[in-house]
């Protein structure tokens, strides 16, 4: 399995926001946004937007004079073991937050070894996670995930996954016929969310976006019922918004 080049979407915040925090660590003392500017190559006005960001998500802090020190969200990532539950209780907390934000259940899927995995999920008794009456693994094709999923992989990537897990017809609205599956997928813009409208459970809707990192292809998705499909465009877009901060997590 193969990536596609990586589309040029909210990820290159990410590369922007790596390449601040490296710049920072480097000053004990403090920095400020002129000289991170100067050393970073960024604009201030983009810096301004990100550094805003940085704050927000608790990896750096302004102190005093102004200048720009490193926060405690990123200094107690630490190493190895406690590294990896400190980045998932971080991911966690992030997501539930997102969850309170777009009043929906809230997931995180990766691609690993050809299959689809749910890493993490969000949810609660007003915002019930999807009824996985199919196995997601065996759904890529009718899920928002699924699909958001597959639009990053080549398409010998793509053939792969679908000769192991054939296009099932799940409900009226699931595209069986892999030449248009193919062809919706190769449409679907990359800074767009992928929309499931009932095509893998009648009375749910879904949407996802992409979290590439590297050779890792990932997704952020929700899901909603039926009834609050109304919802579903603008919560898609926070989904979005909030796409860039969650891949720093996973990035650090």
């Amino acid at each position: 399995m193969a990536l596609k080049p990586e589309p040029k979407a909210p990820f290159h915040s990410v590369q922007y926001a790596l390449r601040v925090l490296e710049s920072v660590s480097t000053h004990g003392s403090g920095v400020t946004d002129a000289q991170l500017s100067r050393e970073t190559g960024l604009p201030v006005g983009h810096l301004a937007s990100l550094l805003l960001t940085l704050r927000r998500e608790g990896y750096v802090e302004q102190v005093a004079d102004g200048a720009y020190v490193i926060g405690a969200s990123l200094a107690e990532l630490g190493s190895g073991a406690a590294r990896r539950r400190a980045v998932e209780a971080r991911l966690q907390q992030t997501l539930t937050q997102l969850r309170d934000s777009v009043g929906a259940a809230v997931y995180v899927s990766r691609y690993v070894d050809g299959e689809i995995r749910i890493t993490q999920v969000a949810d609660g008794p007003q915002t019930p996670a999807v009824n996985e009456w199919v196995d997601f693994r065996s759904a890529a094709h009718a899920s928002a995930i699924g699909k958001c999923l597959l639009t990053q992989l080549d398409q010998n990537g793509r053939r792969d996954h679908l000769a192991r897990h054939r296009t099932a017809r799940l409900t009226s609205r699931t595209i069986t016929n892999e030449k248009v599956l193919f062809s919706k997928l190769d449409s679907q813009p990359a800074t767009v969310p992928v929309l499931d409208l009932q095509e893998y459970a009648v009375g749910t809707v879904c949407a996802a976006v992409p979290l590439t990192a590297g050779a890792s292809a990932g997704c952020l998705a929700l899901s909603l019922p039926i009834e609050d499909a109304h919802r579903l465009r603008s919560a898609a877009a926070t989904l979005n918004r909030r796409a860039a901060p969650l891949l720093l997590s996973m990035a650090l």
